[in-house]
Parts: structure tokens; C-alpha cells; sequence
């Protein structure tokens, strides 16, 4: 099967770790069919945040055997947000034509409501072809009721022939936005089962430079306020004042730092706080296994693929009751959002020697192939649906 996937959340030359879950999902997929990529780049970012790596020639990359092409998104920042949909088609049209000249897709796959997945559905519907598209968390759960991102978004899923949902309270948001249930699909992320296993904390710790013995408490995900890394810092600052030997490391770069550093000075805590900065996925499972408990404050989740793989490296965590969370999280692991106080009580229980046991999950975690196999073969049936409809209708 030739699958053609439209997304923002993919790594590029100048974000290399952006949208690595569909990196690993696209590179399972592509080990039975044939994957091409249409992955644009907001200009914003690439005239004004970086500033050292380049673009290559043509804007082209094979990764992993998938050919990448990166064309520029070209939108108004902040304004006319309901244009963005429109933005997003112009931007891509002619690699997506030359895509699908160059390929002959069976089938498109938009990752990502609106724009990504409103604009690949107008695309798909132009070229004659079916169209899934996958929804992550934020896409739908941060949409404001009755906005211009929920009507397109509304829009998007209710023109595909699959919606594809990572937890089951995102298939009830897509019902609920009026996407009939029999199109809604619920496949869950995988994790890399042969990287995220346990592992002995000494060496990962002597493995990352990371010198002496303190308890390290440890928050993983992009510095945006969607994912709260302020609450985090808020909840260790009350965690030193009965736990003063300990420290926390932030891996992930984003927006929010300079007022997450701010914010440590101001509460006194910036000598235990580290910013690791965003990590090769390859190196997060030594930060789990170097930690002693893993937090996810987010104030919006599908299921967090960090809490799958800190499970798979047997490190504690607690996490924050939003989106999916509770569907692959135990009640006693989880707190109110927007609860520093609560998240801090937890987290003291997690760093009392002896009283910690091996964290455990509602579901088991599948790997990345067994996902991307569940994923293919819906694409597969929908392919094979849109097939006898033209022969119907011939």
C-alpha cells in the first residue's frame, strides 16, 4: 500500500526531535508499505527562532527510506486563525501534487485535526482519494467551543472516511463534534520496547554526568504552558521545603523556559533545578531510569507516550486527571489539574525509601509495530471501501 501522510508534527533538519511519536509509528508503517511524508515547517520558526541549522536543497530528506519533503507554512501569526486552514492547503498543494504524481498514493493520512488534517482532507477529496485522519490531544481538547479551530477541525473529521483517535476520550470528543461512530477508530501510540526497559539508575546516572546521589525528580515534554511545566515547579518548590537534598531536571526546550527560569530564581529553588534542554529520543530512557519518579502536570493529554515509557523503564510517576490519562492510569497515581499541592503530596510519597513499587498501567503497552500494523490495516479497509465505491458507480 503507498500511504501519503500530511502533518506539522514530524522531525525536520531544523526541529529534529518535533513529532517523534509519528516518526516511529510512520517508520513502523513504512517496514510494509510504501510511506512518503509532507511535513511543512512554519516560517515564524524558520526566519525567526532558528538560527543555525539550514534547509537542504529542494527541501527534501529520506529518512528511515521514507522521502520527506518539508515546504514552508506561510500564515498571518495570531491573526485571521480561521484562515489557517487555507494557509495550511496553499502551503502544501504542490508538494502534495508532486507527491502524488511522483508516488500514486492509495490513501492519504493527515495527522493532526486542523490544519493539518482539514487541509490533506480538501487535497485527498481533489486527487479522488480516501483520507484518514489521526488525532493526537491538544487538536481537539484545547479547541475552543464554537472557535474557528474546532468549527475546521469539526469540518476535517467529519469529511474523512476514518477518524483515527490515540485515546478513547478523544473518539468521544470526535462523536461528540459530530463524526458518526462506526468512522472512529481507536488505535493507541506504541512505545520502542527494545530501548524503554528497566535498567540500573547508577549507570544511567553515570552514563548522563550526573554526579552525586540526591533524589532527581523528573519532567519530560515541550515547555509550553499545555503541558505545565510552570505547575511542576511549583509543586518542587513545595517538595524542598520537607525534602531540601533533591533535585529536578526538565528535559525539553520550548518557549516557556526563560520564565520557567524566572520562576526558579523567584522561588528560590534555581540551584536544584536543571534544564537538560530537548534530548535525543534515544537518551530518554537513562533520564527515566536515572530518576526517581517521573511528573506530567499537563493541563491537556491524549496518553502521554511518556507515561508508557517511564512504566516500560520502571520508574514511578503521577500524573496530572486529563484527556486520556485515567483510561492507562491508576486512580492513586493520578491528582487534580492545576494542583501543585496535590502533585508535591505525591510526589513526597513516591521519594519514601521502601514504600515504591513498580508502577503498572490499565493496559498493557504495545510496541510501535504492533500500533502501526492495527493502523495499516484500517487504512487498508478503507482503501479497499473506496475501491468498490468507484467500481459501483462506474
Amino acid at each position: 500500500m503507498r500511504i501519503l501522510a500530511v502533518t506539522n508534527l514530524f522531525p525536520n533538519p531544523l526541529q529534529p526531535r518535533r513529532g517523534t511519536f509519528n516518526l516511529q509509528q510512520f517508520r513502523a508503517l513504512a517496514a510494509s508499505h510504501d510511506v512518503r511524508v509532507i511535513a511543512p515547517i512554519s516560517w515564524t520558526w524558520e526566519y525567526f527562532v532558528s538560527q543555525t541549522e539550514s534547509m537542504p536543497q529542494g527541501r527534501r530528506v529520506v529518512r528511515d527510506g521514507m522521502t520527506v519533503d518539508h515546504p514552508h507554512y506561510l500564515y498571518t501569526p495570531k491573526i485571521f486563525r480561521g484562515m489557517y486552514g487555507h494557509f495550511f492547503l496553499r502551503s502544501i498543494r504542490a508538494s502534495f501534487h508532486a507527491a502524488v504524481e511522483a508516488m500514486r498514493p492509495d490513501v492519504v493520512l493527515g495527522c493532526w485535526a486542523y490544519p493539518d488534517g482539514w487541509a490533506a482532507a480538501r487535497l485527498a477529496r481533489e486527487a479522488g482519494l480516501p483520507i484518514a485522519i489521526k488525532v493526537h490531544g491538544s487538536d481537539l481538547l484545547t479547541a475552543g467551543a464554537g472557535s474557528p479551530r474546532e468549527r475546521g477541525a469539526a469540518e476535517a473529521l467529519c469529511a474523512a472516511d476514518a477518524v483515527v483517535a490515540v485515546s478513547a476520550d478523544l473518539a468521544a470528543r470526535a462523536a461528540a463534534l459530530g463524526v458518526p461512530s462506526e468512522r472512529i477508530h481507536l488505535i493507541r501510540n506504541g512505545i520502542d520496547t527494545d530501548r524503554f526497559r528497566a535498567g540500573d539508575r547508577d549507570e544511567a546516572r553515570t552514563a548522563l554526568g550526573i554526579e552525586g546521589q540526591e533524589p532527581i525528580v523528573l519532567f519530560v515534554g515541550n515547555l509550553i504552558p499545555v503541558k505545565g511545566p510552570d505547575l511542576f515547579l511549583q509543586a518542587f518548590a513545595r517538595l524542598v521545603q520537607c525534602r531540601p537534598r533533591i533535585r529536578c531536571v526538565l528535559v525539553g526546550h520550548g518557549p516557556m523556559e526563560s520564565s520557567l527560569r524566572r520562576m526558579a530564581a523567584d522561588l528560590g529553588i534555581e540551584e536544584q533545578v536543571r534544564f537538560a534542554g530537548s534530548r535525543p529520543h534515544e537518551e530518554l530512557p537513562l533520564w527515566y531510569r536515572a530518576a526517581h519518579c517521573l511528573i506530567v502536570p499537563s493541563r491537556s493529554e491524549g496518553v502521554p507516550n511518556v507515561l508508557l515509557e517511564a512504566t516500560a523503564c520502571g520508574t514511578p510517576w503521577v500524573a496530572t486527571r486529563v484527556g486520556g490519562v485515567l483510561e492507562v492510569a491508576p486512580t492513586s497515581m493520578t491528582v487534580p489539574p492545576e494542583d501543585p499541592a496535590a502533585l508535591a503530596g505525591v510526589m513526597n510519597e513516591l521519594l519514601v525509601p521502601g514504600r515504591v513499587t513498580p508502577p503498572s498501567l490499565r493496559l498493557p503497552t504495545d510496541s510501535w509495530s504492533a500500533s502501526a500494523e492495527r493502523l495499516g490495516s484500517l487504512l487498508a479497509s478503507i482503501v479497499e471501501r473506496h475501491s468498490s465505491e468507484r467500481r459501483r458507480t462506474a
